[in-house]
């Protein structure tokens, strides 16, 4: 199961980009998204959120 970002609570702050392993996050109209396809479900991401914005789809 992939992780999404909840776009309400992200404050684009970048932290889960340079912590995802597969490269499956990016920038998107002033927020990130995480691409389903490419996410690896490890949950790294959602670890480090520091506003837990991120959460399992």
């Amino acid at each position: 199961m992939a992780y999404k970002i909840l776009e309400n609570k992200c404050t684009n702050c970048g932290t889960c980009d340079s912590t995802c392993p597969a490269g499956a996050i990016s920038e998107k109209d002033d927020k990130r998204v995480i691409d389903a396809n490419t996410c690896l479900d490890c949950g790294a991401c959602a670890g480090e959120c520091p506003v837990q914005a991120i959460v399992e789809a």
